[in-house]
């Protein structure tokens, strides 16, 4: 009885490889019987395609992601409201800053400040690893630092970080076509402050969201994340827009 139900839990858990396991089992049976006992080969053949087909699915297990795209999509969701909610409940609605993880405690983060003009926002020195933060010496100077799917995404990459549009465009390639599937490629053109981002057919669009009109797109927090650390310096996500299957993403630069 408790072995049944360990092979339940485990067909379940592992679907592809459960089949594998059983097509390749049945293959294997049937195989010599066809062959040495009915003397068919069609049959036999029938047999071998058979374990051919359970070897296929036991590989295709092995590259099953741990957590399903639904589940990660909920906890997404999830954690994208719970911000969102964060920001509503206090009136932030000003523009997040992206700050590089020399800036941060050792890891990227937004900074969202409580003064409704980003621009003006002059970052001195290391922000404390706290939500609520000091960012200045002025009385106001005070903002709440959150992560961001940018955030974890850099924290994951693989590649080297450049210092120019290059470095930009390979990192974000890198991330968004390569490890999330989210695009089909990335250009990036770096004009002074200001680095203009183009993403081909995205998978995930701008919506006006709470959440979205301070720290931006997923898109945007992650090209704004890759570009904070490939400068060192503070960005903010000046324009997003969508034009048909291209998302244009305007990231300034600060000082």
């Amino acid at each position: 009885m408790a072995s049944h139900k360990l092979a339940k839990e485990w067909a379940i858990k592992n679907p592809y490889r459960w089949l594998g396991f059983s097509l390749t089992l049945v293959g294997a049976i049937i195989s010599p019987v066809f062959y040495f006992i009915v003397g068919s080969s069609p049959l036999s053949a029938l047999g071998i395609s058979f374990i051919m087909l359970g070897l296929t699915c036991i590989a295709l297990a092995n590259t099953r992601p741990p957590i399903s795209p639904e589940a990660s999509q909920t906890m997404f969701q999830t954690g994208i409201e719970n911000i969102a909610a964060l920001l509503e409940e206090l009136g932030l609605s000003g523009k997040a800053i992206y700050l590089p993880r020399s800036l941060r405690d050792g890891r990227s983060q937004a900074l969202v400040p409580l003064r409704q003009n980003g621009a003006s926002v002059r970052i001195s020195g290391k922000v404390a690893g706290r939500l609520i933060v000091r960012y200045g010496h002025q009385p106001e100077d005070l903002g709440i630092a959150v992560t961001t799917p940018g955030s974890v995404c850099v924290e994951a990459l693989e590649v080297e970080l450049g210092s120019s549009a290059d470095g930009i465009a390979a990192a974000l390639t890198h991330v968004l076509v390569g490890m999330l599937d989210i695009a089909s490629s990335v250009s990036v053109n770096v004009i002074d402050s200001k680095v203009n981002i183009e993403v081909s057919n995205p998978k995930l669009s701008y919506e006006n969201i709470w959440f979205y009109r301070s720290l931006g797109s997923p898109l945007a927090s992650i090209a704004a994340t890759v570009a904070s650390e490939v400068f060192d310096k503070p960005v903010t996500v000046a324009l997003e827009r969508n034009l048909g299957s291209k998302s244009i993403i305007e990231l300034e630069v600060l000082s």
